[in-house]
């Protein structure tokens, strides 16, 4: 299993800092949240939960809207302590707010059934990227499932430095959604509203997963960088900085960025579509 080490990481990141009033964010969102069902004619709101900061800030501020909620655990395989920290947040959210409805669908035999249709032939690579896809792709279809019938919304849960960012996303899994409360915000600045409306709950400091159960340990492991190096990343290849602007960990770190940014450009933008003149 692939780690980062630590001691490699950049001495000195000058962090984007935009100085934000987070109580003030969070009670924005909220309100704009409300408006995006009020203007889809006052439906509700589906969120997905996998027990990370992102889907509970935005399932906590789905809540804050006042609009229907429906908060959904989707387990496939899942391990323990993700299942556990999703359902506690599930539970206080129940607590606090009047408007939130959950429910667990674990769809881990639904994927076990579609995981023996084996294509004899396939690379091994590309059969376990496409299992592991297909984890999230059935996530999306239950969550549509659940927001057809509960004339609902289905809200999306990454932040800038996964969506605008290196894509770490699935296409039309996790990426298929009606609108996107966080995507302007840096994973760090979606930690600090997690303090502001959970008054720090545990859940601000942990460690994410993909929730795809790979063989890595963690997001940042996958990836091979950690969040705050992203986000200097994400600053410096918007200032038009490149691997020849810097040495040693920042030069590896710009190179992990700028190909998966590069990579996945095919995410972030809709499907092309043949120039008809006439």
């Amino acid at each position: 299993m692939k780690t980062i080490n630590k001691t490699t990481s950049l001495e000195t990141l000058e962090m984007p800092n935009r100085n934000l009033d987070y109580e003030k964010v969070a009670n924005d969102i909220s309100r704009w949240i409300w408006a995006q069902a009020v203007n889809a004619w006052d439906k509700g709101l589906v969120v997905g939960v996998s027990g990370w900061v992102d889907s509970a800030v935005v399932s906590t501020l789905c809540a804050m809207s006042g609009q229907a909620l429906t908060v959904l655990e989707l387990p496939i395989h899942q391990a323990v302590d993700e299942v556990s920290r999703s359902q506690q947040h599930v539970e206080w959210l129940k607590e606090k707010f009047s408007n939130v409805t959950s429910q667990i669908i674990d769809l881990s035999t639904v994927f076990d059934a579609m995981q023996e249709l084996q294509y004899p032939g396939d690379d091994e690579a590309s059969e376990y990227l496409a299992w592991v896809n297909l984890r999230s792709r059935l996530r999306m279809s239950q969550l549509y499932s659940t927001a057809n019938r509960k004339n609902s919304m289905v809200v999306w849960t990454w932040n800038k430095v996964e969506d605008d960012g290196i894509g770490f996303f699935t296409k039309y899994g996790d990426g298929g959604v009606d609108f996107s409360p966080i995507a302007p915000f840096y994973k760090s600045e979606v930690r600090e509203i997690s303090r502001v409306i959970w008054n720090a709950l545990e859940l601000s400091d942990a460690v994410a997963t993909d929730g795809l159960h790979t063989t890595w340990a963690t997001d940042e492991d996958q990836i091979g960088a950690t969040y705050p190096e992203l986000e200097w990343a994400m600053v410096e290849y918007d200032a038009w900085k490149r691997e020849k602007d810097f040495e040693n960990r920042a030069e590896e770190v710009i190179k992990i960025y700028t190909q998966r940014h590069e990579a996945n450009a095919h995410k972030m933008k809709m499907p092309p579509v043949f120039p008809l003149d006439q």
